[in-house]
């Protein structure tokens, strides 16, 4: 999530600061581990190694996004010394504030309905309602990334700015929503059964709980410094590089989140530690 590109690249660029090679190592790190991961992830859904291509659908456009922040990265790093890529990174800047957050409210919408609303995911379980919400997703985050390239200047900055914060912060409530009402779900006790299957129930639930706790806890890495940090700049007119890097960090530090855990529940986790 490119925060600081006007300010980078209105400036000379014969000379890196510490704030220009730290955002460098930031999307370095994100380039050498989600490029694999993701790229893996995809292949792994395609071939059918996981639960397959209907079940895994919104986990596979979340990877393609994520390959599209990669290479949002390249051209941020590239954009230091060459001008020209300026407009295709502004251009790919939409994957971050609108793709990411879109695709993983869908992932959190679908594990609600499954969990809370059984009889109603099962009816809309076939792959065209997830190729239908897909294809709306793509949409708004084309127009997302129109937005960003002809409308992310000095002068749009702060309306772009809000109108970020308050998308991820609508995207973030509902997804917000959608795991505390999972948690409450998995944490109430099922119907009562024999010693040996209530056992294995329970585990299955705390397994699962676990794993809602953990990506809900990635939520609020990768949100909340964003919001923040874009009213805190609408607030106090500060868009230096320094306000947004800690936002900048999050949102790339927890992004490893749910790829390892699509991993971890495929049993694959092992095959990307030893490539």
């Amino acid at each position: 999530m490119n925060f600081t590109t006007i300010e980078a690249s209105n400036s000379t660029m014969h000379s890196l600061g510490l704030m220009d090679c730290l955002e460098i190592c930031m999307y370095s790190i994100n380039l050498l581990f989600c490029l694999p991961t993701h790229s893996y992830i995809i292949w792994l859904i395609i071939t059918g190694t996981g639960s397959g291509v209907a079940s895994e659908f919104f986990i596979l456009n979340l990877s393609v996004c994520e390959l599209g922040i990669c290479l949002n990265s390249v051209i941020f790093v590239s954009s230091m010394w060459f001008k020209t890529l300026s407009s295709f990174e502004l251009f790919l800047q939409g994957l971050s504030f609108t793709g990411r957050p879109m695709f993983q409210c869908l992932i959190c919408v679908e594990r609600y309905l499954a969990v809370v609303h059984p009889v109603t995911f099962l009816k809309y379980k076939p792959i065209r309602y997830r190729v239908i919400c897909c294809t709306v997703a793509w949409i708004i985050n084309l127009v997302s990334c129109l937005c960003c390239m002809f409308n992310l200047t000095s002068q749009n900055r702060y309306i772009h700015t809000w109108l970020s914060s308050m998308q991820i912060l609508l995207v973030f409530s509902i997804q917000l929503f959608c795991v505390v009402a999972v948690l409450r779900a998995l944490k109430q006790s099922g119907p009562g059964e024999r010693g040996r299957e209530k056992k294995e129930e329970n585990h299955m639930k705390r397994r699962a709980f676990n794993i809602i706790l953990i990506t809900t806890v990635s939520m609020v890495i990768i949100y909340v410094p964003h919001i923040i940090t874009g009213f805190s700049e609408i607030r106090t007119s500060d868009s230096t590089p320094t306000h947004w890097f800690t936002a900048l960090t999050c949102f790339i530090m927890a992004g490893f989140v749910q790829p390892v855990l699509f991993l971890h529940r495929t049993g694959k986790r092992s095959c990307l530690c030893s490539s």
